[in-house]
């Protein structure tokens, strides 16, 4: 199975009476060029759309990320920081999980099969159909933990990985 395209997902959309507005476009483009690994809260992807000079409110942010999950286009994540995240939603084999420290909100992926065959198993085993396997491994990273965490840490500290990796902490 392939990613959405443009072409594939205005078919989807125009199948359910929607259609492939310029906004959705956009936001759809800026998940396909988003480098792996990186994940965007709606606030996030407004912001970058804002950036680059495009005028879309984010309650049309919102509602468009909203349907592209419902679609499966892209995935929703409840990682660290207390509010969602999306991702383009890869097919299997690129299906990915993801290991989250709580304090800098350093966020690593890792594949391993047998999780979703293990969910495969408990759909089937209760007649239901899988439509996504997620696991979020909730960390506190080895840095953290040295320099005192949770008692002496401010709130807002970030290890010197997540800073290197521009994973730090953004306040929302």
């Amino acid at each position: 199975m392939s990613l959405d395209t443009t072409a594939s997902i205005k078919k989807k959309l125009n199948s359910r009476g929607w259609r492939m507005t310029p906004q959705r476009e956009k936001i759809l483009e800026v998940f396909n060029n988003l480098p792996q690994g990186n994940h965007l809260s709606a606030e996030e992807l407004h912001k970058l759309l804002e950036e680059e000079g495009e005028n879309i409110s984010l309650s049309t942010i919102y509602r468009s990320v909203k349907l592209m999950t419902k679609m499966r286009v892209l995935r929703e994540l409840e990682l660290a920081e207390g509010h969602k995240h999306y991702e383009l939603n890869h097919p299997y084999p690129h299906h990915h999980h993801h290991i989250v420290c709580v304090q800098c909100n350093k966020t690593i992926e890792f594949q391993d099969d047998s999780i979703l065959k293990h969910s495969l198993k408990q759909c089937q085993k209760e007649d239901f159909q899988l439509i996504d396997c997620q696991l979020t491994v909730t960390t506190i990273c080895q840095e953290a933990i040295e320099m005192g965490w949770p008692s002496t840490l401010p709130s807002d500290w970030c290890c010197s990985r997540a800073i290197a990796d521009g994973q730090h902490k953004i306040n929302h």
